[in-house]
C-alpha cells in the first residue's frame, strides 16, 4: 500500500522538508510517470505546447492525476515542465505564466487533496546561457523566479527541477525557488548520456560534478530522469550513491523510443521495469518513478515491488 500521509496543509516549508526526509529514512517513495505520454494519449498534437492543456482542457489534468493516484504514486507532478515565461514565450503564452501554473497545481490538488505530495515540475528554459548561447543568467533567473512564485503561491508541496543538462541553469533554478521560499523542498535531477568515459550531460557535466553542484546549490533530493532506460539508470544511481549525501530520485524512460507505425514505441514493459526497480532499491535510491513512455501501469508495478521488497 501507498505510504499513508498525514496532512501537510498546516506545515511550514521547513517542517515539510523534515517530514519528507524523515519518511525517506525508512521508506521508498513512488513518484508518478510521464506527463507528456499521457497528454498525447489524450489528444495533444505534436508541436502543441503541453501547458496549453491547462488553459483549454484542464479537466484532463485531473484525469491524469487520478490515474497516477490510483496507481499508488506518493508524489504527483504538475503539468508545468515548460511553464517558465522564457519557455512559454516560444508559443506566445508568457503572459499566461501565473494562470498556467496555478491551474496545474489546483487540478492535481483537487484530486489528491493532502493524501500525496504535489510536485511542481520545472524543466529547462530552452535557452543557452552565455557564453554557449545568447541568454544572460539574470534573464534565466528571473524567468524561473516568476514560475517558482506562481507554483509556491498555488500551494505545491515541493519543487522538482528536472531534465537539466546545464549545471549552471539548474543552480539558477534552485536559487530562484529558494528566493521565493527558503525552505521549500527541492528535488533536482539531470539527464545523462553514456559515453566511453562514463555518464555526462550534453553540456559535459559528470555525475560527480552534478552531485557536488546540486548539493551546494541547496537541493534537498537529487538524481536523474529521462534519456535512459532503466538498466542505464541503475548504473547512474550507483554512481550517484558514491558521491551523494542527499536522498536520490530516479525516474527512467521505458527504454529508448523508436518509431513504429508512425508512433513512438518504448520497448521496456511495466513488468521488466518493475523487476529492475529492485536493483534501484538495492542501489540506495529513495524515490522511484518513471519518465517518458511510462504510464500508470508502470507506476502500479513499481508500487507492488516497493511494497513487497522492503
Amino acid at each position: 500500500m501507498r505510504f499513508v500521509f498525514s496532512s501537510l496543509s498546516g506545515l511550514g516549508e521547513l517542517e515539510k522538508i523534515k517530514a519528507i526526509i524523515q519518511k525517506l529514512k525508512n521508506k521508498i517513495l513512488v513518484a508518478d510517470g510521464a506527463m507528456g505520454t499521457m497528454l498525447f494519449a489524450k489528444g495533444l498534437k505534436p508541436g502543441e505546447p503541453p501547458e496549453s492543456v491547462n488553459l483549454e482542457n484542464p479537466e484532463i489534468l485531473e484525469e491524469i492525476a487520478q490515474t497516477y493516484f490510483d496507481a499508488g504514486a506518493d508524489i504527483i507532478q504538475t503539468n508545468t515542465f515548460g511553464a517558465s515565461p522564457l519557455k512559454l514565450s516560444d508559443y506566445g503564452l508568457q503572459d499566461k505564466t501565473e494562470e498556467i501554473n496555478r491551474i496545474a497545481v489546483e487540478k492535481v490538488r483537487k484530486v489528491v487533496e493532502e493524501k500525496t505530495y504535489v510536485s511542481g515540475s520545472v524543466g529547462p528554459s530552452g535557452k543557452l546561457l552565455k557564453p554557449f548561447g545568447d541568454t544572460e543568467p539574470e534573464d534565466i533567473y528571473k524567468s524561473y523566479e516568476r514560475q517558482m512564485k506562481a507554483l509556491i503561491n498555488a500551494g505545491v508541496d515541493l519543487i522538482c527541477i528536472e531534465t537539466m543538462t546545464d549545471l549552471n541553469e539548474a543552480t539558477l533554478a534552485i536559487k530562484a525557488a529558494k528566493s521565493i521560499s527558503p525552505e521549500i523542498p527541492i528535488m533536482a535531477t539531470m539527464t545523462f548520456d553514456e559515453t566511453p568515459r562514463g555518464f555526462y550531460t550534453i553540456m559535459g557535466v559528470s555525475i560527480e560534478a552534478a552531485v557536488v553542484g546540486l548539493q551546494k546549490a541547496g537541493a534537498d533530493i537529487i538524481g536523474s530522469n529521462c534519456g535512459n532506460g532503466i538498466e542505464n539508470m541503475i548504473k547512474i544511481a550507483r554512481e550517484f550513491k558514491k558521491y551523494a549525501i542527499l536522498p536520490i530520485i530516479i525516474q527512467s524512460n521505458a527504454g529508448i523510443p523508436k518509431m513504429k507505425e508512425g508512433k513512438l514505441f518504448y520497448s521496456e514493459t511495466p513488468e521488466f521495469f518493475a523487476e529492475k526497480a529492485k536493483e534501484l532499491i538495492d542501489a540506495g535510491v529513495s524515490i522511484i518513478g518513471g519518465c517518458c513512455g511510462t504510464t500508470p501501469e508502470y507506476i502500479r508495478a513499481i508500487r507492488k515491488v516497493v511494497d513487497n521488497y522492503i
